[in-house]
């Protein structure tokens, strides 16, 4: 049995942006390999994307327009998750960005708790309902629906050669996420 994961949960900063990169790359290569188009995922974690990660991730956090927080374990960044107004949810308060943990430390309950993490600040901020696109084949599409998640559509989205599809799911009562 695998011991309960030891870990803290705290605001990001600008000099978390390589550690987020490097979350974000390595979950993809993790959780998406096989589930997308060959030529796709490597263009999505290879360096020159980790690298444009980073530098998203330092831009997005200086400017604080999106809330950002990390798990993290003796210093390390293992997971973390993203959250802001609403992209394309008409109805939904704010969206869920990301939520990305790696696989080493899935199951062990970060992600839940950043999850409600995420949660108990929208609702201080006076959000009430969220929602998130997820990847229709990403086994966490199940997860998030065990964390009270309702499909709520469909879109798909093109690309070379294919396309892919994501779900929305909703949380239409945000204090009940916790």
């Amino acid at each position: 049995m695998t011991p309960p994961l030891s870990y803290r949960l705290r605001t990001a900063t600008t000099t978390d942006a390589p550690a987020l990169a490097r979350v974000h790359v390595t979950s993809w290569r993790e959780t998406y390999a096989g589930l997308l188009p060959d030529d796709f995922l490597p263009r999505m974690t290879d360096e020159a994307m980790r690298e444009r990660r980073e530098a998203n991730w330092q831009r997005t956090i200086a400017e604080g327009q999106e809330l950002v927080l990390v798990g993290e374990r003796e210093g390390e960044v293992l997971a973390f998750a993203s959250a802001g107004p609403p992209r394309d949810h008409p109805g939904v308060d704010a969206e869920l960005y990301t939520l990305y943990a790696l696989k080493g430390v899935q199951g062990l309950g970060l992600g839940r708790a950043l999850l409600v993490e995420v949660a108990r600040q929208l609702c201080e901020q006076g959000h009430r309902s969220l929602a998130l696109w997820v990847l229709d084949v990403n086994p966490t599409r199940a997860w998030y629906a065990r964390q009270g998640g309702r499909e709520d559509g469909v879109k798909r989205v093109p690309l070379p050669g294919g396309e892919l599809r994501e779900v929305r799911l909703v949380w239409d009562d945000l204090a009940g996420l916790r």
